[in-house]
C-alpha cells in the first residue's frame, strides 16, 4: 500500500511540475512577441 500511494504522489508531482512548465513557456512567448512588437513600434517612431 504504502508503495502504491508513493508512486501516485510522485506521478501528481511530476504532471504538476509539467503543466506548470507549459505555463511558463507560453508566458515567455508572449513576453517575447511584446518585446518584438515594442521593438518594432519603437524603430517606427524613430524612423519618422
Amino acid at each position: 500500500m504504502n508503495h502504491r500511494l508513493t508512486t501516485a504522489i510522485v506521478l501528481m508531482a511530476g504532471l504538476l511540475s509539467l503543466g506548470a512548465c507549459a505555463n511558463t513557456v507560453r508566458g515567455v512567448g508572449a513576453d517575447v512577441g511584446n518585446t518584438v512588437d515594442a521593438g518594432e513600434a519603437a524603430a517606427a517612431d524613430i524612423v519618422r
